[in-house]
């Protein structure tokens, strides 16, 4: 079931009702059964066999953290039962998403030597949301041997931690010392805290439909056709960053909206990551749900920064290749790991340790010509490496770079992709001018006072929720509700 979709439309409302009535008429528990419910049915509308797959993880966690914690004295016994839950969740995870990359790698590589190999893949269907909730559960199994957590008794109030269904098939990534605690209380409605949910969800729509949505066209468009001119490469590459960024912190808003109407608090995913003035900064700001998960669980039991400057660097590079893998069974994806860290590792050498930098222009309208500069430059590298990640064949990447760097120069503009595109005028126009209101309300809301002065004027907000409920209708073509982009991560 897609946010953007009628489906959902009628979802939530629904589920939103009954489960306020059920806040008053019985005990949490219920509350917590029926949140459950719901959000099986919520994964089960893209596939119901993938529920065992879920439930299975989530006894399988249960149990484990219940015998981790009974076995706190024997250290030796109580890694058994955490291996258990490594092996459990990363061998379902490998299995799903990695069994046929692993095959065609095997035999790409015998056919190299001129060895043929009669074997196929498996054709095996990779469920949504699975790399997000094994995250989330193996957290839970960590964090109980690691002495930062005490178990669960609560099935019902475990089971809904991980099958949540804002957030279950996208993230954020959730941890349970965060997470288990808002379930495990009773939840009282608060009319605010509801409000603000709803207005996330409209700008998570706007990021999506309007933006990404729009973008994602151009870009199809763009690399359907052959001889782009460099300036068409780079603003593919640029549109395609901003397509990701529109769908996924979309998906985050929405997730995170739609949660508090339910009365639960998740975590910021992005925060304003274009404002970045360099790599280090960008990755701080990106998906900042994985990114801790990383470094909390592998980057800091790698060593960390502990060993020495350059053992730190190996541990970065160490976490962006298993961040490339995290997000595809895919050579490319390799490679845009390995591109991504070597960027941050460079910043890491030559720009020294991280400072409290602050954000740009604290506390000014405008940023000065320096900032303006490290910014461009800054997103201009991540777009970059997002050709990579968008083609997923190093020939046709490598084709692409060529064609930017004027090696083999093409012929067709941005104009030309524009003409080949079912873009219309009015469709391009509104798409332009809904991004710059969205990257001027995103730097002016950097500043207390405009979101202060924001609240204090009630015919300012609701004009703003008319003109972003009509953006996202007067752009939203019939049938045509886009998947997120990271459901296939």
């Amino acid at each position: 079931m897609l946010f953007n979709s009628l489906e959902f439309l009628l979802f939530l409302p629904l589920v939103f009702s009954l489960y306020w009535l059920l806040n008053r008429g019985v005990n949490l528990r219920w509350q917590n059964l029926f949140l459950l419910l719901v959000s099986y049915v919520f994964y089960g509308w893209w596939d119901g066999r993938f529920l065992v797959l879920i439930a299975f993880s989530t006894l399988v966690d249960y149990a484990v953290g219940q015998r981790i914690e009974a076995n706190q004295t024997s250290r030796k016994r109580a890694k058994g039962w955490l291996l258990l839950s490594l092996i459990t969740n990363l061998g379902l995870m490998g299995y799903f998403k990695y069994a046929n990359f692993f095959i065609d790698s095997w035999v790409h590589a015998w056919a190299k030597i001129g060895v043929e190999m009669n074997v196929s893949t498996l054709q095996i269907i990779l469920p949504v949301g699975i790399s997000f909730y094994t995250f989330q559960t193996l957290s839970y199994s960590i964090d109980i041997y690691r002495g930062k957590l005490k178990p669960t008794r609560d099935l019902i109030a475990f089971a809904t931690f991980v099958a949540f269904f804002p957030q279950l098939v996208a993230g954020p990534i959730e941890r349970a010392r965060d997470f288990l605690p808002q379930i495990s209380k009773k939840r009282l409605f608060n009319a605010d805290f509801a409000a603000s949910g709803l207005r996330l969800m409209l700008c998570g729509l706007i990021k999506k439909v309007v933006i990404a949505d729009t973008a994602g066209r151009f870009v199809d468009t763009a690399y359907s056709l052959d001889g782009l001119s460099p300036l068409a490469v780079f603003t593919a590459a640029a549109l395609f960053t901003i397509q990701v960024y529109g769908d996924f912190s979309g998906y985050s808003d929405i997730a995170i909206g739609t949660a508090r109407l339910f009365g639960i608090r998740l975590s910021t995913n992005f925060r304003m990551p274009f404002f970045a003035r360099n790599m280090r900064e960008l990755w701080q700001r990106w998906h900042i749900s994985l990114n801790s998960w990383f470094t909390e669980y592998v980057y800091i039991p790698l060593g960390g920064s502990r060993k020495g400057k350059w053992r730190a660097q190996i541990n970065i590079m160490i976490v962006f290749v298993i961040s490339g893998l995290w997000h595809g069974a895919s050579w490319n994806y390799v490679l845009w790991g390995v591109i991504n860290g070597l960027l941050l590792v460079g910043i890491n050498l030559f720009k020294g340790k991280a400072s409290k930098e602050g954000q740009v222009a604290d506390n000014r309208w405008w940023p000065t010509g320096l900032e303006t500069w490290q910014m461009f430059r800054t997103f201009s590298l991540f777009a970059l490496t997002t050709v990579v990640f968008r083609l997923r064949n190093l020939a046709q990447a490598k084709s692409v770079f060529a064609q930017l760097l004027g090696l083999h120069p093409g012929e067709t503009s941005v104009y030309r992709v524009l003409e080949h595109s079912d873009l219309s005028k009015f469709e391009a126009r509104f798409f332009a001018a809904a991004l710059l209101a969205t990257f001027l309300i995103e730097w002016a809301s950097r500043l207390p006072q405009v979101y202060q002065a924001y609240q204090r004027r009630p015919v300012i907000r609701h004009f703003s929720y008319i003109t972003g409920c009509a953006a996202v209708l007067a752009l939203t073509r019939p049938g045509a509700g886009q998947a997120f982009i990271y459901f296939q991560f």
